[in-house]
């Protein structure tokens, strides 16, 4: 078999991988999580649980959606720029035709009885699948007391006092980096 057909078959994977998960989430974004999570990590084993929490946290601190920009990420990382085009394709397409279709829809249903309802019982379930996403990853990540604190100071800072979660990621990274270097030199002078 030659490569490009290899290639092409794995690339089609990649797309309805994509392409199902933007078809069976809602909510946008981080309600994907961890349905991304699930495919990428359970189900095709493309990638590991520990790897997955990283990239999740690069990520959210670049620009736009983190379903899609996780979506790029993990295409480009398993097949280049024609996996992370396919990734993308197959994560925003189902959205674009659903947005399309349901505003052509919610333009003449709008204000009815049955619409309300609708996002009435959208909104919870939406909400349950983001903490469902965090919980699981905090599970993940926090697993020594440095983690344990870190992630009270990060709820409390964008609960109680609205920081942008940008800055919270930095302070995170450096908080780290800080850790590292002051473990790095308390090891290096008792040896």
């Amino acid at each position: 078999m030659s490569r490009p057909s290899i290639l092409s078959k794995f690339l089609f994977a990649l797309f309805l991988s994509f392409f199902k998960v933007g078809c069976f989430t809602f909510g946008g974004g981080f309600a994907m999580i961890p349905v991304i999570q699930r495919e990428v990590c359970e189900n095709k084993c493309w990638m590991e649980q520990e790897e997955f929490i990283d990239m999740i946290a690069v990520t959210q601190s670049a620009p736009g959606p983190v379903a899609v920009n996780s979506s790029v990420f993990i295409g480009y990382k398993l097949a280049g720029i024609p996996g992370a085009v396919t990734a993308l394709l197959g994560t925003v397409l189902p959205s674009f035709i659903t947005i399309l279709l349901f505003a052509i829809f919610i333009a003449s249903q709008s204000g009815t009885q049955y619409m309300t309802k609708f996002f009435e019982g959208v909104r919870p379930a939406v909400v349950a699948l983001i903490l469902g996403a965090g919980l699981g990853m905090g599970k993940k990540s926090i697993k020594d007391p440095f983690s344990v604190i870190l992630g009270l100071l990060a709820i409390t800072a964008l609960v109680l006092f609205k920081i942008h979660p940008i800055v919270l990621i930095i302070s995170g990274a450096i908080a780290g980096i800080a850790r590292s270097i002051i473990l790095s030199k308390r090891n290096k002078e008792v040896s």
